[in-house]
């Protein structure tokens, strides 16, 4: 039963790696945050950024060349995106003040998010979708795509779920967007920047260890796309036990780093047996990095070059983590082509409860 297992891991590791692609998009709304717009919208292709809005400039910009592509079919395109930035700059900031009223708030630094996007998987031509607003980094309320209802994480945000649950035409509109339209543009931006997003780039990789007692961590660093494995075999079988797999984290340049890690003791007769393997989507060959003391940086023989490592590594995950709170605490995101704000409540905004897409099939309202 374990041989057949490990049999059929290794002959998944060895077929092509399917790629996931992504369009998403982040909303921010924010008070009295000093130093930043009090709107910032961004939108995202595989972890590119396309497009920016911010309430200071109030224009939609392109923010890759190959995105100007689109005007040829669309030569209003841009303005589109400037009005949707416009409106979305309404209502997101709109629901500032009625969550502050919800949460018996009355001054203070707050900060509405809405994240949302899909995917495709270009071999299974599967799509996902996620839509999810959130209130001073915490999560308020989400759309479930498997049931088409919506999850309340707080109790303020109890109100408009029970409102929005009952509103047949949106969520109407939420399945024809995110299982139709989104993906329909994800793929059309894929094609447009596909020198870009569908280049390989193989990494570094390098052997780290910090004492002689400590796991040996095999990094790679550099590649692209993320649809990659790194793993551990030896004597050319895969390994699975005393291995440790870390996360993919992006770099600063658009590519992306991972490590997978060894619980051994590094003694000559075992030197050669084992061998670090990092394995691409797209790439031809495997990079393969034998395991030998000498080819491993630790703090005991090549201190500097360790420290030059694990401090770029640092670094890396120091931007990692910074991002993440700037999207959760500021997040911005701006929509292809579509005016998809929520008011969080019609009765307390004096306005329909999701602006725009009570009316979805209006002139306006269409995505472009």
């Amino acid at each position: 039963m374990n041989w057949c297992l490990c049999l059929l891991l290794e002959v998944q590791m060895h077929s092509v790696v399917p790629v996931i692609h992504t369009l998403k998009y982040f909303h921010t709304a924010s008070s009295q945050v000093l130093n930043f717009p009090e709107f910032v919208s961004v939108g995202y292709v595989d972890d590119v950024q396309i497009v920016h809005y911010d309430s200071n400039s109030r224009k939609a910009e392109a923010k890759q060349d190959w995105m100007n592509k689109i005007t040829a079919e669309d030569p209003k395109y841009w303005g589109t995106q400037t009005e949707i930035g416009v409106f979305n700059e309404r209502v997101i900031k709109n629901n500032i003040e009625v969550l502050k009223k919800r949460y018996n708030q009355t001054e203070g630094v707050h900060v509405v998010q809405k994240m949302s996007g899909c995917e495709w998987n270009d071999e299974t031509h599967e799509v996902k979708g996620w839509y999810q607003l959130s209130y001073d980094g915490e999560d308020l309320i989400s759309l479930d795509m498997k049931t088409w209802t919506w999850t309340a994480s707080r109790q303020q945000a109890f109100p408009s779920k029970l409102e929005w649950d009952q509103d047949k035409l949106l969520l109407d509109y939420m399945k024809y967007y995110y299982t139709e339209q989104c993906p329909s543009y994800l793929k059309k931006y894929v094609n447009y920047g596909k020198e870009v997003l569908m280049r390989t780039e193989l990494p570094e990789v390098f052997l780290l260890q910090k004492t002689p007692s400590s796991p040996v961590s095999c990094m790679a660093t550099g590649f692209y796309p993320e649809a990659a494995v790194l793993f551990w075999r030896k004597d050319g079988e895969q390994m699975f036990e005393d291995v440790e797999h870390g996360e993919i984290l992006p770099n600063h340049d658009g590519t992306f780093q991972m490590s997978v890690h060894l619980k051994v003791e590094v003694t000559a007769d075992l030197e050669g047996k084992y061998e670090c393997v990092f394995r691409l989507s797209g790439a031809k060959e495997d990079l393969v990095t034998k395991l030998e003391r000498r080819s491993i940086l630790s703090n005991a023989s090549h201190g500097d070059n360790l420290s030059v490592a694990l401090s770029a590594t640092a670094a890396v995950v120091a931007v990692a983590a910074l991002l993440a709170a700037i999207f959760m605490v500021r997040c911005h995101r701006n929509r292809p082509a579509r005016q998809d704000g929520a008011e969080i409540s019609r009765s307390e905004t004096q306005q329909p409860a999701h602006g725009c897409l009570v009316r979805w099939n209006t002139e306006r309202c269409v995505h472009r």
